[in-house]
């Protein structure tokens, strides 16, 4: 349904000189914030940083409404076949249904393949883990996983951020197709006692396979039977078995699960590989929990919702075209690239689900480090650039390391400190005061008070969870895949398809002959065509 931003973007241009700290009184922290009661430890999403109020609030809770997001959500958690240009069913959330609840897509329950293949999953990494399957060298020292993208960027960052659960095999991550990125990796490991992942749905992404080949030449020069050594996260059976790996080593999934939102499933087994089992179902267990907290809550007590939006106020109505991901947590360090592949790729488009051009922006670039390293790289910008980056930060109550507790609180007390700095700023005022402390006066006092001047009034929104567990990580990746999904409703595209991601991979196998000199770069434009002549002869 069609969704009309003009009013928004009215009260946005009414309010943009409006200091967000006037709007503070006794109540405002407490009503423009969200906790998320859980087993698993309480979430609390503040926004109270940002220049939205009441009657903000209420239009935003009336465009969710105007684009029918309830009957949206049904549609998708039902097995509705909402990825329209695709003709298919988006059923991510049906990888942590661990109720079994009946999913039902072209009138057949999904869930007993879904678990079957999460019970397969956790039978291998059993053995792996245990040694009961075992390399020519003996027990499985290494895990590398080859993939790109959604095989890749999910794997990844829940890897890293769950080290303290490490318990398995070491876990290496291919994606890149350039030469050293495998080079690199397979240099130090033992090809007698690696296991190598190849996560690839088609079993056809030519970066993928490329990267297969050389791991199975690399180990084939050491091992009998490579293929012995090989499993497959790919529905393509036939093209498996020619690549040498048995069945029982392959794990597929549907059509109707995305690259970027694939790790609950198969191309999370690295993860499992690496935390076991039992700490994986906690993670499925977090995202479904968050399932159900997206389904049931009112939409303004809901923290997908809320998070989506504050990024339709930021974006479309207030006209901020980036945001930072600011997660204060160092194992969270690839959760930015992870949500910017999820955030741009998704909802990334000009063209609304009925083919027409969208009439607003889509969605934002999406980008962010972990703190407190960027404070001392890009924040000077935030602070003091001419554009108005909202900032989303991230911060646990506790860290792992109990011993280091002290860390720990300067962490947090940076995080805050950075929120609140955004929104208050500093004065010309209070600039000239602290010239005069330094005993400056007269021009020169002006001159370095302007530098130290922050203008303020910028927004962010801080996420607050208890620590980072399995299950904790489950809920913050469901929360913000929702997120995504929800801001495609109200901007009436279909977050699910990427065929933008297309057409450079066709024209790049088309040009991999003409830059090996096999085919002449006739036809190219200008440009593509001294390129490629530079690279070949260097002139």
């Amino acid at each position: 349904m069609t969704v009309d931003f003009s009013s928004l973007q009215a009260k946005a241009e009414a309010v943009k000189s409006r200091d967000i700290k006037s709007l503070f009184d006794d109540a405002r922290a407490t009503d423009f914030s969200q906790k998320l009661e859980s087993d698993g430890g309480d979430l609390l999403f503040d926004y109270s940083k940002t220049n939205i109020d009441t009657e903000t609030f209420e239009l935003l809770l009336s465009m969710a409404e105007d684009a029918n997001l309830k009957g949206r959500i049904n549609a998708m958690f039902t097995g509705e076949k909402i990825n329209e240009t695709e003709g298919r069913a988006v059923l991510h959330t049906a990888l942590r249904n661990l109720d079994a609840s009946p999913v039902m897509v072209d009138g057949a329950d999904v869930m007993p393949d879904v678990l079957d293949t999460l019970a397969r999953m956790e039978a291998f990494a059993n053995d792996v883990r245990s040694g009961a399957y075992q390399g020519q060298g003996g027990k499985i020292t290494d895990v590398v996983n080859i993939g790109i993208g959604g095989s890749d960027l999910g794997p990844v960052m829940g890897t890293i951020a769950l080290s303290p659960y490490h318990d398995g095999p070491r876990v290496h991550y291919v994606s890149n197709v350039d030469g050293a990125h495998i080079a690199d990796t397979l240099a130090l490991l033992d090809p007698t006692t690696t296991l190598v992942i190849v996560a690839s749905k088609t079993f056809t992404t030519i970066e993928t396979m490329t990267n297969a080949e050389t791991a199975r030449e690399w180990m084939g020069a050491v091992v009998t039977d490579p293929g012995a050594q090989f499993a497959a996260l790919s529905s393509a059976e036939d093209k498996t078995a020619a690549f040498g790996i048995d069945a029982s080593r392959v794990f597929g999934f549907e059509d109707w699960v995305g690259g970027r939102y694939s790790m609950w499933g198969p191309i999370g087994l690295p993860v499992m590989l690496a935390i076991g089992p039992e700490n994986f179902r906690a993670f499925l267990a977090g995202g479904q929990a968050m399932d159900q907290h997206f389904r049931t809550a009112d939409f303004g007590a809901n923290l997908p919702v809320l998070l989506a939006l504050v990024g339709i106020w930021h974006n479309q109505g207030c006209g901020y075209a980036t945001r930072a991901v600011l997660p204060y947590e160092q194992r969270l360090l690839r959760l930015p690239a992870y949500l910017q592949q999820l955030e741009m790729e998704s909802n990334g488009k000009s063209v609304a689900m009925d083919g027409t051009a969208l009439e607003v922006n889509s969605g934002p670039v999406v980008w962010g480090e972990p703190g407190t390293n960027g404070q001392h790289a890009f924040y000077q910008l935030i602070h003091q650039g001419t554009r108005v980056i909202p900032c989303e930060f991230m911060v646990g109550v506790e860290g792992q390391e109990a011993h280091l507790a002290h860390h720990h609180r300067l962490l947090v007390s940076n995080c805050l400190a950075q929120s609140e700095a955004l929104m208050l700023g500093r004065s010309f005022e209070t600039a000239m005061e602290l010239m005069a402390a330094k005993g400056l006066s007269g021009d020169e006092q002006i001159r370095q008070a302007n530098h130290r001047v922050f203008s303020g009034n910028r927004p962010s929104t801080t996420l607050v969870y208890p620590k980072l567990t399995p299950f904790v990580l489950g809920q913050i990746i469901a929360l913000y895949e929702h997120r995504v999904f929800v801001e495609g409703v109200l901007l009436g595209l279909n977050s699910f398809d990427q065929w933008g991601v297309e057409l450079g991979k066709e024209l790049a196998v088309a040009l991999e002959p003409i830059v090996a000199g096999e085919e002449p770069a006739d036809g190219k434009d200008g440009s593509t065509r001294a390129l490629v002549r530079f690279l070949q002869t260097g002139s």
